[in-house]
């Protein structure tokens, strides 16, 4: 982790103005082509959603400027950010687990399946010892949203937050709902680009 010098970053007069926003957050909502990806989940018997947070959490790395979170008077810049993704229970509400994607994925997938396991058991809502450390990760697949718009603290963190809907065909393409939110005063809309474009890479290589 390293501390940004904003009064000498490119975007310091955005920063400064966004940064006083009651609601500083931008969100988009894209539907990526997960072709490639579904057909290899469905090839392998691997999970879909646990799949595509593995792309998506690295593609979030890919960007530093997602990366960069606000902490008091000081912006700093993460060497690498993990997930806290939201885990369903029998009772209808949910947990949250906490995963590093930064590893292969043949590595990857076994060992978030035994921690999504340990979240069911202990059912924390408990992000860590630094939360702001993590990409907040959600999934509604029960709808192929256009837009979505969730709950945010006050006074506003600088999180990322990730949400996938339902995947529907179009023609001969899977396409993925993914929602992206992010804290305008340190990301704009070509850093949100970037993820989109690194996410689709991503789901179109993973196997």
């Amino acid at each position: 982790m390293k501390v940004i010098d904003m009064t000498k970053d490119p975007r310091r007069k955005h920063f400064e103005f966004f940064r006083t926003f009651s609601n500083p957050y931008t969100s988009m909502t894209v539907n990526c082509d997960v072709t490639h990806l579904r057909q290899t989940v469905l090839e392998n018997g691997w999970p879909f959603f646990l799949t595509a947070l593995y792309c998506a959490i690295n593609a979030a790395n890919d960007v530093p400027e997602l990366r960069r979170r606000i902490k008091g008077e000081q912006v700093v810049e993460y060497d690498r950010c993990i997930s806290s993704h939201t885990v369903a229970l029998p009772d209808g509400t949910y947990c949250y687990c906490c995963l590093d994607c930064a590893m292969p994925f043949a590595q990857y997938l076994p060992y978030a399946q035994a921690e999504v396991e340990k979240a069911k058991r202990s059912q924390s809502l408990d992000d860590g010892e630094d939360p702001a450390r993590l990409f907040f990760v959600s999934s509604l697949p029960w709808i192929s949203f256009t837009a979505l718009t969730g709950p945010v603290p006050d006074p506003p963190d600088s999180n990322v937050r990730i949400n996938f809907g339902k995947f529907f065909e179009q023609g001969d393409k899977t396409l993925l709902p993914v929602n992206i939110s992010v804290h305008h005063a340190l990301c704009d809309g070509v850093h949100v680009a970037r993820f989109y474009e690194s996410f689709e890479r991503r789901a179109a290589e993973i196997g």
